[in-house]
């Protein structure tokens, strides 16, 4: 019988599962993870770590989502290697599986920088669940009181959130000019750093750590600039790249990240890759890079999934987007927001400082291309669609920052297609 094996059980797994059994009921189904857990809100551990949310929270598959789509789940498994000439994949225990697609959807590896003392007990990253009860445990047998965050974008800043829940103080350090640098411009961060320090949190831009201090523990950390901050424990947050290990030794194309076509099909017709493993095309910048943020991933392995079963879907590109709390201050970047050649773009803003309030729209030839808000996203969805539609907005341009700015102020048909949701599929 035909067989379909997925490593990986994250959002682009489990769309994929459900995008294959709508095409075909028969088919045998594995996966492959080496977590311990079903399918889980990978966003969410920030908010476990910082006791919002509870472990039974967490997960977005139960088991009766295995066993309704019968699926021969491997839990705890890894993944070693592919052979695409023999179709299989060998697993850590020795054991090969056959298949006839394939599915790469192995995320991303937390980047750690070859800094003295990242070795020491008490250096973390942070990206999955087994990382918070690791993290929860070493802090409750060591009485940490003082972290060091080192990187300042989205993951950092939820980790820092759920760090100053748990009453620590936090250090975080940012080589970048501004916080969410890949993102924000420098007037948002502006804004955002001073309620962080209002949390008692100490935010150092332009640096970063050069060695770890300790023995066989952290005791501290050096700046490059010069100083040393006191910290117990250090956790590094400055992003992921893509898990491609288990496709290194072969000869499907990869370079960033695994390549894909729009079909999410590797150069190996047999092997599709989808979610924060692949290069996909910025349909803004126009290039070709990782995007690892959810929606791309759950889009990405419903196309995969449903192209392997037979289907012909297209993937239509995406672009960079961040919905992220800072400290109960709702955030959303979208696109490209600090573009570094202005003269190219026009810029509309508005800034109450006092209200902690900042709107940013960039437009180039009268198109929307990218947009911050901060304390005031209600109608963030409406410009998203406009972005993804690539929309000319010149009929319109002058009520873009209007506080009642919505649908009824766009043309027609732009207003159907986003009404009808295809303008903010991304």
């Amino acid at each position: 019988m035909t067989r379909y094996v997925l490593i990986g059980n994250g959002v682009a797994s489990t769309a994929a599962i459900e995008a294959i059994r709508d095409k075909d009921e028969e088919v045998e189904l594995s996966v492959i993870s080496k977590e311990q857990h079903l399918a889980y809100s990978r966003p969410l551990i920030s908010y476990l770590l910082g006791e919002e949310v509870e472990e039974d929270d967490m997960l977005y598959r139960d088991e009766e989502f295995y066993e309704d789509n019968n699926v021969d789940l491997l839990l705890e498994t890894k993944a070693e290697s592919v052979n695409p000439d023999e179709n299989s994949v060998t697993l850590d225990n020795g054991d090969e599986i056959s298949y006839d697609k394939l599915l790469v959807a192995t995320g991303g590896t937390p980047m750690v920088p070859p800094v003295e003392g990242s070795d020491l007990n008490g250096v973390f990253t942070f990206t999955e669940w087994k990382d918070v009860r690791t993290m929860r445990d070493y802090m409750n047998d060591h009485g940490v009181q003082d972290v060091a965050v080192v990187g300042g974008g989205l993951i950092g800043l939820k980790t820092t959130e759920a760090l100053l829940e748990l009453g620590k103080n936090v250090k975080v350090v940012e080589l970048a000019d501004r916080i969410m640098a890949s993102t924000f411009d420098k007037k948002a961060s502006n804004l955002l750093i001073p309620v962080l320090e209002e949390e008692g949190c100490d935010v150092i831009t332009e640096d970063t750590i050069v060695e770890i201090l300790g023995d066989e523990r952290v005791q501290g950390a050096q700046l490059e600039e010069g100083g040393e901050l006191d910290c117990e424990m250090v956790v590094f947050v400055i992003g992921v790249t893509p898990n491609t290990e288990v496709l290194e030794d072969t000869e499907v194309d990869i370079d960033k990240g695994i390549l894909v076509d729009e079909n999410m099909q590797t150069s190996n017709p047999d092997i599709y890759a989808a979610g924060d493993v692949v290069e996909i095309t910025d349909v803004i910048a126009g290039e070709r890079r990782p995007i690892a943020i959810w929606p791309n991933a759950q889009r990405q392995g419903e196309i995969a999934g449903g192209n392997m079963a037979g289907g012909s879907q297209k993937y239509e590109g995406s672009f960079a987007m961040n919905s992220v709390g800072v400290c109960e201050i709702p955030t959303i970047s979208v696109g490209l927001t600090d573009p570094e050649d202005e003269d190219e773009y026009e810029i509309m803003k508005y800034i109450d400082e006092d209200e902690t309030v900042y709107k940013k729209i960039v437009l180039k030839d009268d198109r929307l291309v990218g947009t911050i808000f901060v304390n005031d996203i209600d109608r963030a969805g409406i410009y998203t669609g406009l972005v993804k539609r690539e929309a000319d907005v010149s009929d319109f341009k002058d009520k873009l920052l209007d506080d009642d700015f919505g649908l009824i102020d766009i043309s027609e048909s732009y207003r159907d297609e986003l009404m009808s949701g295809e303008g903010i599929k991304i």
